[in-house]
C-alpha cells in the first residue's frame, strides 16, 4: 500500500473500528499523521479523519489514476501512500474526510 499506492480492502483494515486514544503514525517512518480525536465513523470501510496531526505531516497530491479525479494523501516523510481526501466529512467540523488504509498506519496509546 506505502509503495505501490494499492489499497486495503473496504472493511477489512486493522483500525477501521479502533476506538481507543492515541495517535496513528506513518507505518514506514513513524511520522505522526493523525489523533484519535479527530477519527470518525464515515461508512466507507476504512478509517476516517477529519484533520490530520499537523499540516506539516502530510502532502497532497492531484491523483488521476483508475479514471478518477482525486487527490492522494501522501506522508511528507517518507512520501507513503495513505489513501485520499475527499469533501465529504463532518460539515460541523472541516467537511474533509480523510480516507486512510490501515495497513499503511501504526497505532501508538
Amino acid at each position: 500500500v506505502l509503495r505501490e499506492k494499492t489499497t486495503d480492502t473496504p472493511f477489512t483494515g486493522e483500525y477501521l473500528d479502533m476506538k481507543e486514544d492515541g495517535v496513528y503514525a506513518c507505518a514506514a517512518c513513524g511520522t505522526e499523521l493523525f489523533s484519535s480525536e479527530t477519527k470518525f465513523d464515515s461508512g466507507s470501510g476504512w478509517p476516517s479523519f477529519y484533520d490530520v496531526a499537523t499540516s506539516e505531516s502530510v502532502e497532497l497530491v492531484a491523483d488521476s489514476s483508475h479514471d478518477m479525479q482525486r487527490i492522494e494523501v501522501v506522508c511528507k516523510k517518507c512520501g507513503g501512500h495513505l489513501g485520499h481526501l475527499f469533501e465529504d466529512g463532518p460539515t460541523d467540523k472541516t467537511g474533509k474526510r480523510y480516507c486512510i488504509n490501515s495497513s499503511a498506519l501504526n497505532f501508538r496509546k
